[in-house]
């Protein structure tokens, strides 16, 4: 039994709340855990330089932790610059959010998802995307009902969670304390009919045997197919 009574195969209480910062074009508020994270996406009438004049889309997201989020405090990117982890999270979100949709169908639009860390536990990255994924469909629901789409696109529900092996056992959802003691950690964004999206999977005390991946990989899929079943309403 883990430390907050979880079997090894258990989430962390999760709950999403929609609209919590009302200015933006939609926004979530994810809590996994003591892992909260709040994600709110600009819908911008433009595109990077690239996709002019193509008629695509794009989906771009950004990442940031604020300074107290952890045990000790963080210097703001604001003071420091950005650094490698932030840019590699941020990458990670927005391939995975553009796995959610038809690009050609969003016209000549940015959907910028911001996702800011408000309290750190394990696993930012994949609430990030969970949270993220859920804006992300609100603010296209939002757009088509306010006629800036012809048709509503197409969106795959996708949802992300990290699993990995703790003192010789597979356990899904890691928190700090084990994903600091993991012998091995992996973290999975996999879509809502169960297709691999990514997968980021590091051994740290020695080789994972290809059995332990696959134990781990199974608790992801579980943990996954969980979190959309309670996070992903289909509107009415």
């Amino acid at each position: 039994m883990r430390k907050d009574q979880r079997k090894n195969d258990e989430l962390r209480p999760v709950s999403a709340e929609k609209g919590f910062q009302p200015q933006a074009d939609a926004s979530v508020l994810i809590k996994m855990g003591n892992t909260h994270v709040l994600c709110a996406v600009t819908v911008e009438d433009s595109v990077p330089r690239f996709l002019k004049d193509t008629g695509q889309g794009w989906i771009t997201a950004e990442y940031g932790m604020l300074p107290c989020a952890t045990n000790t405090r963080g210097r703001r990117e604001a003071a420091t610059g950005r650094g490698g982890r932030t840019f590699e999270i941020q990458r990670l979100i927005g391939r995975s959010l553009r796995m959610m949709v038809d690009l050609s169908s969003l016209g000549e639009r940015t959907f910028r998802v911001d996702c800011d860390v408000l309290n750190a536990d394990g696993g930012t990255r994949t609430a990030s995307i969970t949270g993220a994924a859920l804006a992300l469909r609100d603010a296209l629901v939002s757009l088509y009902a306010q006629g800036g789409l012809d048709a509503m696109p197409a969106v795959v529900p996708i949802a992300a969670v990290s699993a990995g092996m703790v003192n010789g056992e597979p356990h899904l959802d890691l928190d700090y304390e084990e994903d600091s003691s993991a012998a091995a950690d992996a973290n999975f964004v996999i879509t809502g009919d169960d297709r691999l999206i990514e997968v980021q999977c590091t051994a740290e005390a020695g080789p994972l045997t290809i059995q332990e991946f696959d134990n781990i990989a199974g608790l992801a899929r579980k943990g996954v197919s969980r979190l959309l079943t309670i996070l992903w309403k289909e509107e009415g």
